[in-house]
């Protein structure tokens, strides 16, 4: 079987600051952003892989999501527990310090885990957690 990852998909519930943090935070490229409905879907991605893409997307465009679902997702965004998005790179330590000065919000700054990566964590504003691993 031959599979890629083309698409994950996270929340958002301000489409520009997702946007912001996205591009100009992380430096993603903006590679569609579509609106319907009053709802706005945008996918991003890192500019030297074209082929993976992060869609940031309103959680409760689903029409089957009772009144009750839409509270609870909302509450688990609002703790950082709906959504996680894990990344890489090649110096963790320059990357954290980067994303600190935007003022993102730090969730762990870099640590030698017990099972045996370095990695930090920060949250985006919609509340998705975003792991950054120490590539080897």
């Amino acid at each position: 079987m031959d599979l890629t990852i083309e698409a994950s998909f996270l929340p958002h519930n301000d489409p520009e600051a997702s946007l912001a943090f996205y591009r100009d935070v992380l430096g993603f490229e903006v590679r569609k952003d579509v609106g319907y409905g009053g709802m706005r879907w945008i996918t991003v991605g890192p500019k030297d892989q074209p082929s993976t893409s992060v869609v940031l997307h309103p959680p409760t465009a689903d029409p089957g999501i009772t009144e009750d679902e839409q509270r609870v997702i909302a509450e688990m965004m609002a703790k950082g527990t709906y959504a996680t998005l894990v990344l890489a790179t090649k110096d963790l330590d320059a990357t954290f310090e980067r994303l600190q000065a935007t003022n993102a919000e730090v969730v762990q700054e870099p640590t030698d885990q017990p099972y045996g990566i370095r990695d930090c964590a920060f949250r985006d504003p919609a509340g998705n957690h975003i792991r950054i691993n120490q590539l080897p």
